[in-house]
């Protein structure tokens, strides 16, 4: 392994991801106890933080709140995508210019991103999530209305740059508000939400447009995501331990990211993000021309269907974190890594189920990644955590959009044993970035031990 780059006090931050957590256990005093849907206050970053205890009522609200944050915002994202060749026949634009509906919202989101977590610093966490979720799912109750594909599209942009405003503030605010116990727990069940709610984008809305139609199937996702948003309004607490900083400071943002970047080991985290949700998208994007074709022959509801894998990392994702309280980051994240690249290599096989189960295995292994390395942004960063956060998602995203693209390309020239060649080395770098940051949270974490033993 290289040599550990940035300086002494970076390696002691590492030591909070490697394992065990080692911190003061913070009491929640009642006195300053806030209610939900109450102003959002301005923390004194001078003072010690008032954690959120896992197991508490405020614990399980946050979870509850955060999952249906998470829910609304991949189900109003991804609700387009199974209506593609609908919207192209509708429409009449080609396959190609169809997508559109889908890559433009993720492009605008990942731009968003970038961005939402400087906002929340002026704006506060709460308020912006909240105004991100009913601006779009109201955007997603007027695109249905539209007749101008132009107009459509403009919509769909619109809405990718709103929902900017969930993800990355979303982490932050666990990373602020929960005890580093319950933080992995907690970051699990806000992904799970995500999964769920990809899910719910992809293949509700194919059951809803068979009974409804497309243009009351789309609308109905954007009703449930005003649900969402007043079940989250009720429930998630005001940030307690938020810091407000008015206006948009440039310099002070610019120096936030800027300090991110050069952090001993949360760019490694941020390449994990594109690494492995290259990979993920890569897969997911070409399988379904693989079995269209022959032997195969799948319908297009058919191959639908298989987007329930998405409850795998459901469930895998809060497993993840819990497990990460108890084991370290470290150890499971990289499992999760190799569990990705078994579940790749398994859709080299010719059957059927044996696809299908590749694709299953692999989506655990993804979410059991993303769960790990998102939580451990947070822990990570202990200033600006909305600007680290939206580094990681920006990363994220890119590695969508671009690795996905790149997987065409792949396609075309090798079939499907190229596509599942690159991405396996997609993971192979994911890989290599996780036991560096194990190793070197393992290193930090004996560092500070022999530090104690001398002091005693």
């Amino acid at each position: 392994m290289p040599a550990f780059p940035g300086n002494s006090q970076d390696r002691d931050k590492l030591q909070a991801g490697g394992g065990t957590d080692t911190h003061n256990d913070a009491v929640m005093p009642s006195a300053r106890s806030s209610q939900a849907g109450a102003a959002e206050p301005c923390g004194d970053a001078s003072s010690a933080p008032v954690w959120i205890q896992p197991g508490s009522a405020a614990f399980r609200r946050i979870s509850v709140a955060l999952f249906l944050a998470g829910y609304a915002t991949f189900s109003l994202i991804y609700c387009v995508q199974p209506l593609l060749p609908e919207l192209a026949r509708h429409f009449a634009v080609g396959p190609a210019e169809s997508s559109l509906a889908l890559s433009l919202t993720t492009g605008f989101l990942a731009f968003a991103i970038l961005l939402a977590g400087a906002v929340s610093e002026a704006t506060g966490r709460k308020k912006l999530m909240l105004i991100s979720m009913c601006v779009a799912s109201v955007l997603n109750l007027i695109a249905p209305l539209l007749s101008d594909w132009h107009a459509f599209l403009v919509v769909r942009a619109l809405e990718g740059l709103m929902l900017g405003g969930v993800p990355a503030v979303a982490m932050a605010y666990l990373a602020e508000e929960i005890d580093p116990k319950g933080l992995g727990m907690a970051m699990g069940i806000y992904i799970s939400g995500t999964a769920i709610g990809g899910l719910s984008g992809r293949v509700v809305i194919g059951f809803l447009t068979d009974l409804l139609g497309w243009h009351m199937a789309l609308g109905a996702m954007g009703a449930l995501g005003l649900l969402a948003a007043l079940g989250f309004a009720i429930l998630l607490p005001a940030s307690r331990n938020f810091v407000r900083r008015p206006g948009f400071q440039v310099h002070y943002h610019m120096r936030a990211w800027a300090g991110h970047l050069t952090h001993a080991g949360l760019p490694f985290v941020f390449l994990i993000g594109a690494f492995a949700m290259g990979c993920f998208v890569t897969i997911f994007n070409y399988v379904g021309f693989r079995l269209s074709e022959a032997p195969y022959g799948l319908s297009q509801s058919q191959i639908g269907l298989i987007f329930v894998v998405y409850l795998c990392g459901s469930v895998t994702s809060s497993i993840a974190g819990a497990l990460s309280d108890k084991l370290g980051r470290g150890p499971v994240l990289v499992f999760g890594v190799l569990l990705a690249g078994a579940g790749v290599g398994m859709t080299l096989l010719e059957s059927l189920l044996g696809i299908i189960g590749g694709i299953v295995v692999l989506t655990s292994g993804f979410f059991v990644a993303h769960s790990i390395a998102s939580g451990w942004v947070g822990r990570l960063a202990e200033t600006s955590k909305g600007h680290a956060s939206s580094l990681y998602l920006l990363a994220y995203y890119l590695g969508s959009s671009i690795m996905g693209s790149v997987g065409g390309w792949f396609w075309a020239h090798g079939g499907w044993n190229a596509v599942a060649a690159f991405a396996g080395a997609l993971l192979v770098g994911a890989l290599l970035c996780g036991l560096y940051l194990w190793r070197m949270a393992m290193q930090a974490r004996h560092k500070a031990r022999d530090g104690l033993a001398k002091a005693s």
